[in-house]
C-alpha cells in the first residue's frame, strides 16, 4: 500500500478557494489587505510544502503525483506569493500573470484526467481542475476590473463551485481512507 496524503492537499485547497473568493467578492479593493495575509500563507505553506514532497518522492501510483503534487506547487506559490505581496503592499499583477499560466495547467490537466479516466470520478475531478483553472486564467482581469462588482461576483462564484467540487472529492477520499489504510502498518512496524 501506499502512503496517500491527498485528502490533507485536497481540502488544504477548499480552504484556499473560498478564502480566495471572499477576497475577490470583498476583500480585493479594501484598505485593510492585510487580514488576508495569515490565511493565504497557511493555505501556500501546506500545499507547497505537500506538493514538493509528492513531486520528489511519488508516493502515490501513476501520474496522480504529477497532476496533484505539480499543480499543488503552484497554487502554494501563488498563495505565499500572494501573503507576501500583502504583506509587502507590492501589486498583484505579477502573481496574476503567473496565475494564467498555473491556471492554464490546470484547465489542461483536468481535461486530461476525464479524457483518461483518470480518478474514481474524473469527471468532476476534471470539472474541479478545469474551473480551479479558470479561476487562474481570470486572476489579472479581476484585479483590472476589480471595481466592477458583477464580475468579482461571478469569480467568487466559479472560486466556490470549485472549492465546492473539491470539498465533495475530499471528504469523500477522507471517509474512504480511513477505511482502505484502517490495518495498514508501516514496514518499521512489521
Amino acid at each position: 500500500m501506499f502512503i496517500d496524503y491527498i485528502t490533507l492537499m485536497l481540502i488544504n485547497m477548499v480552504a484556499g478557494l473560498f478564502l480566495l473568493a471572499f477576497y475577490v467578492y470583498k476583500g480585493i479593493d479594501s484598505p485593510e489587505q492585510k487580514q488576508w495575509i495569515p490565511g493565504f500563507g497557511v493555505v501556500g505553506a501546506i500545499a507547497l510544502t505537500t506538493g514538493l514532497h509528492m513531486i520528489f518522492t511519488w508516493p502515490v501510483n501513476g501520474s496522480f503525483n504529477i497532476a496533484f503534487g505539480e499543480s499543488s506547487v503552484l497554487f502554494g506559490v501563488l498563495f505565499i506569493g500572494a501573503s507576501i505581496a500583502l504583506a509587502q503592499g507590492w501589486e498583484l499583477l505579477t502573481l496574476a500573470i503567473y496565475a494564467f499560466f498555473a491556471g492554464v495547467a490546470a484547465v489542461v490537466i483536468g481535461i486530461r484526467i476525464m479524457n483518461l479516466g483518470l480518478t474514481k470520478q474524473p469527471f468532476l475531478s476534471g470539472v474541479g481542475f478545469i474551473l480551479t483553472g479558470l479561476a487562474g486564467i481570470c486572476a489579472a482581469p479581476t484585479l483590472y476590473l476589480r471595481t466592477n462588482r458583477a464580475w468579482r461576483l461571478f469569480g467568487a462564484g466559479v472560486l466556490v463551485a470549485a472549492a465546492l467540487i473539491w470539498a465533495l472529492t475530499g471528504y469523500m477520499a477522507y471517509w474512504s481512507h480511513l477505511e482502505s489504510f484502517g490495518k495498514w502498518v508501516p514496514a518499521s512496524m512489521r
